[in-house]
């Protein structure tokens, strides 16, 4: 069967699993799949969730409300990338919400049958382990270049190293970074009309050129 195979076999939890496989995995991860229209709450901060998610299309954004009501954006989940699957896994409350950036179809599975072997003893269970741990290596890794970002000192300092490290994972000094304005001010932890003036201030001094969301590294 193909059912599932075409469409979502390229996801990176799904690497190395079959094409018979993937259509078991499916039912027996008690797959459901769900579409969102833009700026839809999937999570709320505060729910006890016992399923994470994959993004098939669209986007999703990990978001912080504080107590004083200032919002923070701490990623931007794109097409195959998945979310909660730590919370999801530790059974504990969510500190973030979830929250749909465009239009999005959202994959769903069921953390408890994740790791245990099921009646059928599916073979891919080990596959899909090894792929998650590799994820959550990954995931760690950005998370690294972020605190990289946020303990800059200045707003300069924290959008030229956001910039440079959007250059080098683009490999050309042309890129396109996956957020508007506001988004970017959220992400970097800074208001964003000081961010809008040190940006006016870099393309000024030639160091940068931008317009809306693709920037160049001058």
């Amino acid at each position: 069967m193909k059912k599932y195979f075409e469409k979502y076999g390229n996801i990176p939890l799904f690497e190395g699993i079959s094409q018979e496989d993937l259509d078991i995995l499916f039912g027996c991860l008690n797959a459901k799949i769900m579409n969102f229209e833009k700026d839809r709450a999937v999570f709320s901060a505060g729910e006890c969730v016992k399923q994470f998610g994959i993004v098939l299309s669209g986007q999703v954004s990990i978001v912080h409300n504080d107590y004083y009501g200032n919002r923070s954006i701490l990623s931007k989940v794109e097409s195959g990338n998945l979310f909660t699957e730590a919370f999801a896994f530790a059974g504990i409350s969510l500190p973030v919400s979830v929250v749909t950036a465009t239009q999005s179809q959202l994959l769903f599975l069921d953390s408890s049958r994740f790791a245990s072997t099921c009646v059928r003893g599916c073979v891919f269970h080990n596959r899909l382990i090894q792929n998650l741990i590799k994820i959550t290596a990954e995931k760690n890794i950005k998370l690294i270049e972020k605190f990289e970002v946020i303990s800059k000192r200045t707003t300069r300092e924290k959008l030229l190293t956001f910039l440079s490290n959007e250059s080098k994972k683009a490999g050309s000094r042309e890129f396109v970074i996956p957020f508007n304005r506001q988004e970017l001010a959220d992400y970097i932890f800074v208001e964003r009309t000081a961010m809008s003036a040190e940006l006016s201030k870099l393309k000024k001094e030639g160091l940068i050129d931008y317009k809306k969301n693709k920037f160049v590294l001058l």
